[in-house]
């Protein structure tokens, strides 16, 4: 067995990804828990997820992590040692865990990611800026840019970021993500079908129905329940629909993005019109999610082709390059 291990982990509302150095592989799981009467752990990560929506009463599965930061540092902790063990953690004196944060914490919510992952004071613990791994993965040179925007649209957040000669000079974390994108259409299908839809079925709709650009006419087939009789019964949702339901919360978005823009000082901004945003996330797989920031903003948009895992392939190129070290904490 090694005597230490080392991974990287990005902590977000929707998914935990897992980077192992030892193994080069990288793990992706739900960050859900399933508990049963309050204190019984049933399971974590994708085995919990697959009770989502079908747990009976006494069973309570829950995201611990809201707004891309740890709501529950107990049940977070729950899931990250339980994913750990599963990526082959348990170096004999503990792991090295690179842990990606948000740029816009307190010292208390700090103190929570260091709590979560030393559980075995074992460990050590190195934290590393969300933004700043995002940047490195996007290929930004980070000491020697003048102004560069990164934009991650996550599960629940986006964190709007401006870096400059190595260090983040502005950010902020709108509390609009995917989950509110879900919960739309999941009220909007309810209120014009009379169908209770959960939000595992909304995910699948935002991502096959929602296109920003062309009008394409398309329809999927749907399962819910009836909200008269209360009977299984199925629907047809049009693409038009999804697109008029999610359309306000995506220009929340943009406008809180132009807004971020109009602060950014005019030396910044010149290079970020150069340059052009830096868009990455889970939610930016919506089709045309860039063109429609680009229009709206009037900024080109650069798209990544790493989406959720943007974060975590810029941890596992700090991990394994010295020179980039010094953005470790």
């Amino acid at each position: 067995m090694p005597f230490h291990k080392t991974f990287g982990i990005d902590l977000g509302t929707s998914t935990v990804k897992i980077y192992s150095q030892e193994q080069d592989t990288m793990i992706t799981e739900k960050n859900m828990i399933a508990i049963r009467n309050q204190n019984q752990v049933l399971a974590v990560g994708n085995e919990a997820y697959g009770m989502y929506e079908k747990n009976p009463s006494n069973v309570s599965v829950i995201s611990p992590m809201a707004f891309g930061k740890i709501a529950d540092v107990t049940h977070t902790e729950m899931v990250l040692q339980a994913l750990l063990e599963k990526s082959s953690a348990g170096g004999k004196f503990g792991n090295t865990l690179y842990l990606a944060v948000p740029s816009d914490l307190s010292e208390i919510e700090q103190r929570a990611y260091y709590t979560i992952g030393n559980s075995n004071r074992k460990n050590k613990i190195y934290m590393v800026n969300k933004t700043i791994a995002d940047a490195v993965a996007l290929g930004i040179p980070i000491t020697h840019t003048k102004g560069s925007m990164i934009v991650n649209i996550g599960a629940q957040s986006t964190e709007i970021s401006v870096i400059e000669g190595g260090k983040v000079v502005l950010s902020k974390i709108v509390e609009l993500g995917g989950k509110q994108l879900n919960e739309a259409i999941v009220n909007e299908v309810r209120k014009q079908y009379n169908l209770h839809i959960g939000n595992r079925t909304a995910r699948r709709l935002k991502f096959s129905l929602a296109y920003l650009k062309e009008d394409i006419r398309e329809a999927r087939k749907v399962v819910g329940i009836d909200s008269l009789s209360g009977l299984p019964r199925e629907g047809i949702i049009p693409s038009d629909m999804i697109y008029a339901t999610i359309l306000p919360v995506i220009q929340r978005i943009c406008e809180e993005i132009q807004f971020f823009l109009e602060r950014t000082p005019p030396q910044m901004m010149h290079n970020i019109t150069d340059q052009g945003i830096f868009l990455a996330g889970g939610t930016t797989r919506i089709p045309d999610m860039d063109w429609f920031i680009s229009q709206a903003t009037g900024q080109r948009v650069r798209l990544s082709s790493y989406y959720e895992l943007c974060t975590i392939c810029g941890l596992k190129e700090i991990i394994g390059n010295k020179t980039l070290q010094k953005w470790v904490k």
